[in-house]
């Protein structure tokens, strides 16, 4: 599997900021996330595999609801990894591991996992499908994968990031309000919802239920077949 782009240095250290300003409900699925899995997760167990777990935002948001669960983190990226330690210290059932899904042990299964902002970082050329395929192997039957991602045909993409763009905070650097949609329309891998669906079955998981979407985002839930 190709590399994922990965965030080091200031892009690290920037990067709460920089969800927080470019996906405006973030925080709203952060605080969704651990009454999803607790409704979602049927198999009896409570471990949880958080892939590109970046800083640890939905591990921290899983550990603080008190649903006892145990967590897995995994990020190729030693900066974000290093954040994440930092931001999850003070919580036990954790264990954050500065790699990929691949490095995790074959035999090992999880009763759900996550899978935030981290699709669109890969190309469709056999990579999202290998993640996906990944994920899927280490879970329970019927385990819920909560995938939230950017999305969208060429159509839809340019309108809802013009919708996007009257969501974003007044004083931010009009240069940015200018280069950032551009680099999401063309420069990352997003797909249409069809295409994703197809690569999410294609990877052994049930027909995904969209929960959520907000301009060019979307959040989906798959179980495990």
């Amino acid at each position: 599997m190709k590399e994922v782009e990965l965030f080091e240095n200031g892009r690290a250290a920037g990067y709460d900021d920089l969800i927080s300003i470019w996906m405006p409900h973030y925080a709203y699925l952060m605080e969704l996330l651990p009454g999803i899995l607790a409704k979602e997760n049927h198999t009896g167990n409570h471990t949880l595999l958080a892939v590109g777990c970046g800083t640890g935002n939905e591990i921290l948001a899983v550990l603080k609801s008190g649903d006892n669960w145990r967590v897995t983190g995994v990020d190729p990226s030693p900066d974000m990894i290093s954040i994440a330690h930092q931001k999850l210290s003070g919580y036990k059932n954790q264990l954050l591991i500065e790699g990929n899904v691949e490095n995790l042990p074959a035999h090992q299964r999880f009763g759900a996992a996550t899978l935030i902002l981290v699709l669109h970082s890969l190309p469709d050329d056999g990579t999202k499908l290998s993640l996906l395929k990944s994920i899927s192997s280490r879970l329970e039957s019927k385990a819920p994968l909560v995938l939230v991602d950017i999305f969208g045909d060429s159509g839809s993409m340019k309108r809802n990031l013009n919708i996007l763009k009257n969501m974003l905070p007044v004083a931010l650097d009009p240069t940015v309000v200018h280069q950032r949609p551009e680099h999401i329309e063309n420069e990352i891998h997003h797909l249409k919802e069809e295409r994703l669906i197809e690569l999410l079955m294609e990877a052994g998981f049930e027909k995904p239920h969209l929960f959520h979407q907000s301009a060019i985002y979307g959040g989906w839930i798959a179980k495990k077949k």
